[in-house]
């Protein structure tokens, strides 16, 4: 196994530590603090996977498929994971899953046409945002701003860039598909 292949397999490992530390009724001292250590090895990993991969030549589909998977699972895992204890809003996790269902899906369409949709500047920018906004969720500061969580206003963030990033993808991906299908 490849070490990109590695730390992506080690981003899916790290969910269910994380789980594990916020979901119980009586979580332990420092649990939080732990989570958010783990949060943020696991969404380090995110970037060195790919740049090494690519440093070292070793790219693969395979590693691709996981980076892909690793970082959804993570996201998702764990934004449902923090609105169970009520440290993020059910309707942004929604929109944030479900925009990476729907871009997923997409993906997959083009990919049957024999299409690639490129990632974006968006796409990039919705993941550090989205990691971002769970790392502070997991360190939620007792002091409100403007009745709010500094968390929740990154979470606010997160949520405009993943809408501004599934647009993005569903108009290239309308482009592309255009494109191909006059070629055929």
């Amino acid at each position: 196994m490849s070490v990109p292949d590695g730390l992506a397999y080690l981003r899916i490992a790290l969910i269910p530590a994380i789980l594990a530390l916020i979901l119980p009724e009586d979580p332990i001292a420092h649990a939080y603090g732990i989570a958010a250590a783990l949060m943020w090895i696991a969404s380090t990993t995110d970037f060195f996977d790919g740049y090494l991969a690519r440093r070292w030549r070793q790219t693969t589909l395979l590693g691709a498929f996981l980076d892909s998977i690793a970082d959804k699972l993570l996201v998702s895992g764990v934004l449902f994971g923090l609105v169970a204890v009520d440290r993020a809003w059910a309707w942004a996790a929604f929109v944030i899953v479900g925009r990476e269902i729907a871009v997923s899906g997409l993906r997959g369409v083009a990919a049957m046409d024999g299409v690639k949709v490129p990632p974006s500047f968006f796409g990039k920018a919705k993941a550090v945002v989205q990691y971002l906004a769970i790392f502070m969720a997991l360190l939620r500061t007792a002091d409100q701003y403007g009745g709010l969580y500094p968390d929740q206003w990154v979470m606010l963030l997160a949520v405009a860039v993943t809408v501004m990033s599934g647009y993005g993808y569903f108009r290239a991906f309308a482009q592309v598909l255009r494109a191909a299908r006059t070629r055929a």
